[in-house]
């Protein structure tokens, strides 16, 4: 009987509430791969044409959060879900208080070189969107395709490996596929140098607990998650000698970013010396991982194509804080670099959380033995898009 009494809003009305993006570009748009496929469509962001390295995300929503990812540095970012748009972009400025860091987004702006989706929305609805995707795409300068077929892209990536591509736009879509010497490598460079901040800042300077963060990319959340625990946080250069300073200081953090972590040997070397001679907590995600981890005497490789979404399960493999052995944790990733599994492990230290699918180490912490205070994670538990099964590692220190 209450079934048959609903409401029901008229098609042509509901269809009403959501924004039409307004005109799509005409433009033809063509991905090579480096490996010699191409892919064409239609484009929806800038006019241009751009090289970088072609990944692929299987996050489901968040799209905003992953585009402003400075993991995503120089990536072509390919969606594996086949509708992206449909909710639009919120105006991306907040306060700088106790509460916020300044942006609603995980940075300022697109990081990403470019996007790839099979539809994009021609129509958006939220209550915070403020514009489409593709206007966002064109006014932030970033090209973008769509009318593609990403599960065969995926497929690809997942057989052959991460690679590097071009996405063409325009005229340029007439032009012959790129000889193997013209792609662009990111890895090549230092593309945390790139992200990271030029100078220090505060953030909640009255805070009650002093905490230093070494900034490799950081996604805006890890600082909000910080602020809103009334932490006073002060934001460092990735390669600041955080040594120097370290005494004014509770704990350390260190943040994600992008590309090779063999590119930040200045900051392993410096954080080799801060955890030989302090004995405060010290904390790493992503990028900071692999820092500690190389810091402690472990080697960084790269993987075939890199964990990248909100559906990564890790088994715990040892017991800290809220964190129980033997229990399985859905995680947020974005990296194509992970810690080489050595037996045995270095002296104090000890594997904290293994992936379920391909056994790359997910965490390591020091031993109780040690005397320190030191936990690194591949994964985000802020997360910012995705679950929060990990946000209470945060206990671990």
């Amino acid at each position: 009987m209450f079934a048959r009494s609903i409401i029901r809003i008229p098609t042509t009305l509901s269809r009403g509430f959501a924004t039409h993006t307004g005109p799509n570009s005409a433009l033809p748009a063509t991905l090579h791969l480096k490996t010699g496929q191409s892919f064409h469509g239609r484009s929806f962001g800038a006019p241009k044409s751009i090289f970088g390295e072609t990944v692929f995300s299987t996050s489901i929503t968040s799209y905003t959060e992953s585009m402003t990812d400075p993991s995503y540095r120089g990536q072509i970012l390919v969606f594996t879900t086949p509708l992206i748009g449909n909710y639009g972009i919120p105006f991306n400025k907040t306060p700088i208080d106790s509460q916020d860091v300044g942006v609603v987004l995980e940075s300022e702006g697109i990081q990403c070189s470019a996007i790839v989706v099979a539809d994009v929305a021609e129509k958006f609805s939220h209550h915070s969107a403020v514009e489409s995707l593709a206007s966002w795409c064109r006014r932030s300068n970033v090209p973008a395709i769509t009318g593609v077929d990403t599960r065969a892209i995926t497929r690809l990536l997942r057989d052959q490996g991460t690679t590097l591509g071009r996405l063409a736009v325009g005229a340029d879509t007439s032009a012959p596929s790129p000889i193997a010497e013209q792609y662009w490598d990111p890895a090549a460079e230092n593309l945390v140098d790139q992200v990271s901040t030029k100078v220090p800042y505060q953030l909640n300077p009255t805070g009650d607990t002093k905490i230093a963060v070494l900034d490799f990319g950081a996604k805006a959340n890890i600082l909000r998650s910080l602020v809103r625990r009334n932490a006073a946080v002060t934001v460092l250069p990735w390669n600041y000698d955080f040594n120097s300073i370290r005494h004014q200081f509770d704990g350390l953090f260190l943040t994600n970013g992008p590309g090779d972590p063999l590119h930040c040997m200045e900051a392993a070397l410096k954080l080799r010396r801060t955890l030989q001679e302090w004995d405060k907590p010290v904390f790493g995600i992503c990028m900071g991982h692999q820092i500690i981890g190389i810091a402690a005497g472990m080697e960084a490789y790269r993987m075939t194509f890199g964990n990248r979404g909100h559906n990564q399960p890790v088994l715990a493999l040892a017991s800290s804080g809220s964190i129980k052995a033997g229990r399985v944790y859905v995680t947020s990733q974005n990296h194509q670099y992970a810690l080489k599994l050595s037996d045995p492990f270095p002296e104090g230290w000890e594997p904290f959380f293994i992936n379920c699918n391909d056994s790359s180490v997910e965490g390591i912490k020091s031993t109780p033995e040690s005397g320190k205070k030191v936990w690194g994670v591949q994964f985000h538990p802020e997360s910012a898009g995705g679950p929060l099964d990990t946000i209470e590692v945060r206990y671990c220190c």
